[in-house]
């Protein structure tokens, strides 16, 4: 059996309904921005990084896409999660969300929601959906 190195993630891809108005978003959001272009067969994609590139984000438009929100029930992504050093670094974010409209819920589970943080013994988790319901989490390490 031979030895392989182990991957790491280079970019998370969306497809979205609107492009422009989830750059914006994802923009503000994440502090990462358009950086390239990729035109492809029916549609284009837009390369969003921040200033290391250790965050990449691609967002496409497909020509076909009928508009309707992602869900997680069905096959394709669940949910993307990122990793936070601290608890207290995700109660800012919840701040941070709100101020980019992103509203608190008892849950979140339609657009531009936000939950309460939840710990459980693995993790500390804000969990919280972009403009078109795609669910996104920021995961703390649980507290010592």
């Amino acid at each position: 059996m031979s030895t392989v190195s182990q991957p790491r993630l280079h970019h998370l891809a969306l497809t979205v309904t609107d492009l422009e108005s989830s750059v914006e978003w994802y923009g503000e959001v994440f502090d990462v921005h358009p950086v390239m272009e990729v035109p492809h067969p029916g549609g284009v994609g837009r390369v969003l990084a921040d200033a290391d590139k250790q965050l990449m984000i691609a967002l496409h438009r497909h020509d076909t896409n009928d508009g309707e929100p992602c869900t997680e029930t069905r096959t394709g992504l669940d949910h993307a999660g990122f990793m936070m050093p601290s608890r207290a670094d995700l109660e800012q974010w919840q701040d941070h969300l709100e101020a980019h409209g992103v509203v608190r819920s008892d849950q979140a589970d339609k657009p531009l929601t936000q939950s309460p943080i939840v710990d459980e013994p693995y993790a500390s988790i804000l969990v919280f959906r972009d403009r078109d319901n795609i669910q996104l989490e920021l995961f703390a390490p649980p507290a010592q």
